[in-house]
């Protein structure tokens, strides 16, 4: 791996801010691409506050920043600085990144000591893809001023969610007995109170299974369960879709708009969404859950039509792995409740790493492992258990890949215009090739819905009236 023999940056590149403050305390530095540095030897800065306090924490990013023992060694009860603030702050300097040097802000600092064991630390520089070297006597000047609290920790290798499904229910066990007191017994979901699901939804999965079903028994369906029936026709009569005339019933909204796939898919989604209630707690940085969920279900749609034949799913069952993909998170709220806002607040803090890594470091569990699980509980189709499982994987290729790829690919797109919570948005050109997709027809399919931004915004208010 490169280290500190790397070829130096344009010094030039490097904030007149920066280089004031460096020169002025007498440390040495050079200037690397980040590319070309060992991850392990950087170094990460957060901002945190409480209430008029602000604190900038540094340790090092091959780290999780374990709020719980900062809060503990601190005595006080940390949050991340909203990132609009920290942006404001940034900009005042002239920065587009936040460098790891206590001195700049003019702020009280905080380092976890590990961060003095590398030969070299690299630090952001305020330029993205530039890196400061300082070795460890500057390093040490740098922060003499600094506490030094113990409460970051080096974060495992493994990727939760690579593992094989039927592991799943021994992991979420191994943590409920964990986490919480709950006696576990013969049936997992039994332990866990998992609600049943409504008759709407299970007449929606037999519905499914039938190959002869049709238009008139969907509509029927739909019929018996007003607020649902409400949804069908306000979903069919949004601006999104564009139809003409009035919507003036269900079986109007299959067959003149929405379709039977697109409406059987959406009949179950919105059924099981009513089965568990969506936390008011998530993390600042993260679109509301159903505005991100509609989001990404449309992107989907809108990717899959554009999809080669041979490799196109079942647009309605994609459709419904968008709208249900975050599912999971709501349940980690209804297992965990007492650890669920240590969770939200971890998130905030530790944005260098996945949702995945985070929750697997506090829970032992992620949200892709519980709402897979919860998925196989009530039955639904396997092609959704693995859209929900595998849809943080790029080079995910195993049972019906297309769905978690999609899955993958929609919130990769949607997180590089700030909308959802994925942490790495570059997306491998391989998760293209494998959907038949190029990265200009992607792109065309995602204008499309950041244009409706405002028909969809509506939809999602149906769900938080």
């Amino acid at each position: 791996m490169p280290d500190s023999t790397t070829t130096p940056a344009n010094p030039a590149a490097l904030p007149a801010v920066i280089r004031t403050l460096l020169e002025a305390n007498g440390i040495a530095f050079s200037l690397h691409p980040s590319s070309a540095v060992n991850a392990a030897q950087r170094l990460h800065a957060v901002l945190v506050q409480e209430h008029s306090k602000e604190l900038l924490v540094v340790f090092p990013r091959s780290h999780i920043l374990d709020l719980a023992k900062l809060n503990s060694a601190t005595q006080t009860q940390w949050q991340a600085m909203p990132i609009a603030a920290v942006a404001q702050l940034l900009s005042r300097y002239g920065l587009d990144t936040l460098p790891a040097l206590p001195k700049l802000f003019n702020q009280a600092s905080l380092c976890d000591p590990k961060i003095f064991m590398q030969p070299m630390a690299y630090l952001d520089s305020g330029v993205p893809g530039l890196l400061l070297g300082i070795d460890p006597a500057a390093l040490e000047r740098l922060f003499k001023v600094s506490q030094r609290v113990t409460c970051a920790e080096p974060i495992t290798s493994q990727q939760p969610n690579d593992s094989a499904v039927s592991s799943d229910a021994a992991g979420i066990e191994h943590a409920v007995i964990r986490l919480t007191s709950r006696r576990i017994h013969r049936r997992l979901e039994e332990t866990l109170e998992i609600p049943l699901l409504s008759s709407t939804a299970k007449k929606v999965l037999r519905l499914r299974a039938d190959p002869l079903a049709g238009v008139d028994e969907l509509a029927a369906i739909v019929e018996t369960d007003p607020p649902l029936a409400a949804q069908v026709i306000s979903w069919a009569a949004s601006p999104y879709y564009a139809a003409p005339g009035k919507i003036r019933s269900v079986e109007d909204a299959i067959v003149r708009v929405l379709g039977f796939d697109l409406v059987i898919n959406l009949a179950l989604g919105l059924s099981l969404g009513k089965n568990l209630s969506i936390p008011q707690d998530q993390p600042l940085h993260c679109t509301p859950y159903w505005q991100q969920a509609i989001y990404t279900a449309a992107l989907i749609e809108g990717l899959a039509r554009c999809m080669p034949v041979e490799k196109k799913p079942e647009s309605g069952l994609a459709y419904l792995g968008g709208l249900l993909h975050n599912f999971g998170f709501a349940l980690l709220a209804h297992v965990f409740p007492p650890h669920f806002s240590l969770v939200c607040r971890s998130l905030e803090v530790n944005l260098h790493l996945s949702h995945s890594t985070i929750e697997y470091y506090l829970l032992g569990i992620t949200r892709e492992q519980m709402g897979a699980w919860l998925m196989q509980c009530w039955n639904v189709p396997e092609e959704l258990v693995c859209a929900l499982r595998f849809q943080d994987n790029p080079n995910y290729q195993g049972n019906y890949a297309s769905y978690a790829n999609l899955s993958c690919l929609a919130q990769s797109l949607l997180a590089q215009h700030g909308i959802g919570c994925v942490h790495d948005s570059s997306i491998p050109d391989s998760l293209y090739q494998r959907l038949g997709l190029s990265a200009d027809i992607a792109q065309q399919a995602l204008q499309r819905v950041l244009d409706a931004e405002q028909a969809l915004k509506e939809l999602a208010r149906q769900f938080n009236p």
